[in-house]
């Protein structure tokens, strides 16, 4: 049995020997002179570029193989690519293998799971951004690919085939919307080749006395955006009214933007990954807001790893996550939840008072004692992406906003104890989608649909009468946009129509007498915009002209609205820039009394009857100068601003004229002025803004006065100090008092009202608020790390007057009413990231 499989092995020994003997006998031959053989014998046809077969030779083919065992053949000895054109043609290329890191351009940091694929081979990149990938030939054409990002496709024969290179994605961008200018104020704020001011919440470090990054708190760092009541539900843009600002949630308008009613931003702040505020010159495809614009966005690009958030602070807990849903989805939930359930912290006991501050929640008549005071807040939110194809983008948003304050009234009524509850809620909940499709390089179609929900309901509980009185106000708006873009060189057009239904209900219902009041109004606009935006080749010039047509088929009325924006770069380090716009707004906010909604939240939306309330609109122009250089930056801007239409209840007037119902309008003369530099990891700023900002009411008695919100003059001055571990930062606020009315000393009372002075005559103390934060960043293992943090706000206690009203007491004197800011209030946080 061994003999026989020895004599096994020599024999094949022995065979494979004399088979290479007799193979090493044959002499190679150039495969040129092959090819001519097969060219001669089947009636084929090579093509390969010449040069390619110099000093290629082969072993002699026999002639009785078929065509498809010869080019077999000749693959396999010289490894050379045979690519069959067609029945008579072939190509003959050699292989190439490239490899290389793909990174994003803007953050330079590895993008994982991009594609790369030419005709004849894909690869994938890992972690760190590399891929190898092998070709047939180098004449195909690679494709990289990343989600959000732009295409680049590159010849293979560019490729240094010796080195790995590193290849850079741009983000793929609807509009031009270059940064023109990076760290505006602080690291993450940014000013853009659009005329916005941007702040992107990946890279910001920190400003005075947040430890979060609120949205709405944010932006009140800018020259001319401040809040005089000290919410973000009360954002004064250039002087205008809270409810004349354009907030934006991904392209959603919302009627609602505060918890605890105004003092903290409704919008998670995880949630949320770039804000753009808008002063002047504000894009056609915005209608509203006819002083500002804030839009804020989430994420636009697919994650590829799972990602979480969770955190605590002293007024709430909150989770926030981004998952990948295969390559082509990803889902981001975020919600929160105030912590009156579990604990009342100091912060939240001072946010409460704030919020209660001289209304029926906190100070009741003396007949009535107030209990069992309850606060709830919550916020739910959701975006999902999905991008299909290479040229199609969906995304999906839903938002919902809650607030709900409640407490029970107890009197003894005939010697009976009586308990009712009075609550106060306020909530949204919104929907929108928006889908793009990019039907070649030079042309997309983007359209844009939402609806959105706004309502705010108050029972409120007279124990002595046995009555109960409901209040409600709602809102609901949906809009339909349709976008065309076209980009050719330096040119980018848009044209575009827009459709709005927005309904209205205010409804009043008292049981006892029984009376019931309900009014329902819907209004209906219909818009067609165009714009043309040009930008040189240099980069130092870029003109944006636009038009949008407006027409109100319930008045039978059109609205042309012209928008200009214009910037010059003169040299290096100095340019200019004239912005104007025409808009118009067909929704305000009224207050009826002041203690509608138990005083809580006084005001109500209302949509224009084009009589009573007329349509709001603005004409503005502004003109201004940046100059920076060696970590400087000296950036001021001059605005004129005209807003008609308003009325005196929509502009909260707590004193002289509380109860007037006239129109009018106002005019506001600014200047801004900001002062940056940075010193390695150090920005300081001043900031400075000048108003002044003038009602006209012809039918009152005095046809002009100073506005309820002419802050004439308004200083920040701030320092962030940010490294890889640390955010530290401190600032002061300062700004005049707001104006206000008084009673006539010696003579308060006329006719058994209150004898003010002349209107808005005087003014309030002035505001000062110094504020401070840190967080401390720490990297617990490789895929979790964490932060905490701490603030302080008004260090100094200072009593801050932010509002006044005067009331005839029993005695038939007048007495003086002040509502106050926080005073110290402290916070801190824990979060965890994984």
């Amino acid at each position: 049995m061994q003999k026989t499989k020895y004599y096994c092995l020599l024999f094949i020994y022995l065979f494979t020997f004399l088979s290479l003997a007799g193979q090493n006998q044959q002499q190679k031959i150039p495969i040129k002179d092959v090819l001519s053989e097969i060219k001669k014998s089947d009636g084929i046809i090579f093509n390969y570029k010449s040069g390619l077969l110099i000093d290629v030779t082969v072993f002699p083919i026999p002639n009785n193989l078929d065509l498809s065992a010869k080019i077999e053949n000749l693959e396999a000895q010289t490894k050379l690519v045979f690519n069959r054109v067609s029945d008579l043609i072939y190509t003959i290329s050699k292989p190439v293998k490239i490899c290389g890191y793909i990174t994003d351009g803007y953050s330079k940091q590895p993008l994982e799971n991009a594609t790369v694929n030419g005709d004849s081979g894909y690869a994938v990149t890992d972690e760190n951004g590399y891929f190898e990938i092998e070709l047939k030939s180098s004449d195909e054409v690679l494709f990289i690919r990343f989600i959000g990002f732009k295409t680049i496709e590159r010849p293979a024969d560019t490729f240094n085939l010796s080195q790995c290179q590193t290849l850079t994605l741009e983000e793929q961008e609807e509009l031009m919307s270059t940064i023109l200018l990076k760290t505006y104020l602080v690291k993450g704020i940014n000013k853009k080749q659009d005329w916005t001011t941007s702040i992107n919440y990946d890279e910001f470090s920190l400003l005075p006395g947040l430890i979060e990054s609120d949205v709405l708190q944010t932006v009140q760092a800018l020259p001319s955006v401040l809040s005089a009541d000290e919410t973000v539900s009360n954002i004064n843009i250039r002087g205008g009214s809270n409810d004349q600002n354009l907030i934006l949630w991904d392209d959603i308008k919302m009627y609602q933007t505060g918890h605890f009613f105004g003092l903290i931003s409704s919008f998670n702040p995880h949630m949320t990954q770039t804000a753009s505020v808008i002063n002047n010159g504000t894009d056609v495809t915005y209608t509203d807001g006819v002083s500002g614009t804030i839009h804020m966005q989430t994420e636009r690009k697919l994650n590829s790893e799972f990602e979480g958030i969770f955190g605590i602070n002293f007024l709430n807990a909150e989770l926030f996550t981004d998952i990948p849903i295969g390559k082509k989805s990803s889902l981001q939930v975020s919600a929160r939840k105030s912590l009156d359930d579990l604990v009342r912290t100091p912060t939240y006991n001072v946010y409460f008072d704030r919020v209660t501050q001289e209304t029926e929640a906190q100070d009741n008549i003396a007949e009535v004692s107030n209990s069992d005071q309850e606060f709830d807040f919550n916020d739910v939110s959701l975006r999902w992406l999905y991008k299909p194809t290479e040229k199609d983008f969906i995304r999906l948003n839903f938002i919902l906003i809650d607030n709900d304050l409640s407490f029970n009234e107890t009197a003894v009524v005939e010697e009976i104890e009586r308990t009712r509850q009075s609550n106060v809620t306020q909530n949204s909940i919104a929907f929108g989608l928006n889908y793009k499709r990019q039907w070649n390089e030079k042309f997309s179609t983007i359209f844009n649909v939402f609806n959105t929900d706004y309502e705010l309901q108050a029972l409120n509980a007279d124990v002595l009468v046995n009555q109960l009185f409901l209040q409600e106000n709602v809102v609901s708006e949906t809009n339909l946009r349709l976008e065309n873009l076209y980009q050719k060189n330096q040119w980018q057009f848009n044209l575009g129509y827009n459709f709005i239904e927005t309904e209205i209900i205010n409804l009043n219902d008292i049981d006892l007498p029984r009376f019931v009041r309900r009014d329902e109004e819907v209004l209906r606009t219909h818009a067609a915009f165009g714009q043309a935006w040009y930008t040189n080749e240099a980069n130092d010039f870029s003109i944006r002209g636009g038009i949008r047509a407006n027409y109100l088929p319930k008045f039978q009325k059109y609205i042309i609205e012209p928008r200009l924006s214009v910037r010059k770069a003169i040299n290096d380090n100095f340019e200019i820039e004239a912005l104007g716009e025409f808009k118009h707004q067909t929704t305000s906010q009224i207050v009826n009394f002041q203690n509608d909604f138990l005083g809580i939240e006084k005001r109500r939306w209302q949509l224009t009857d084009d009589n009573e309330i007329p349509i709001l609109q603005s004409k503005q122009v502004s003109v201004g100068g940046t100059f920076s250089k060696n970590g400087w930056l000296l950036d001021t801007k001059a605005y004129y601003k005209n807003v008609d239409g308003i009325t005196t209840q929509s502009q909260s007037f707590t004193t002289k004229y509380e109860f007037a119902r006239e129109t009018g309008s106002y005019d506001v003369l600014g200047v801004e002025f900001l002062c940056r530099k940075r010193f390695h990891n150090i920005s300081s700023w001043l900031s400075y803004s000048y108003v002044n900002n003038t009602y006209t009411f012809e039918a009152l008695e005095e046809t002009e006065f100073p506005s309820n919100f002419d802050i004439s003059h308004a200083i920040t001055l701030g320092s962030t100090y940010s490294n890889d571990s640390w955010d530290i930062s401190a600032g002061i606020n300062y700004r005049i008092g707001k104006p206000t009315s008084v009673p006539i000393f010696g003579d308060e009372i006329e006719d058994e009202a209150i004898n003010f002075d002349a209107a808005n005559q005087e003014r309030l103390r002035d505001y000062l608020r110094i504020d401070a934060s840190a967080i401390y960043k720490f990297k617990i293992s490789k895929g979790l790390r964490s932060e905490v943090g701490a603030s302080i706000w008004n260090i100094s206690d200072r009593e801050n007057t932010i509002n006044n009203y005067f009331r005839i007491n029993e005695n038939n004197a007048v007495d003086r009413f002040s509502r106050f800011s926080l005073g110290l209030t402290t916070n801190a946080v824990f979060r965890l990231y994984f």
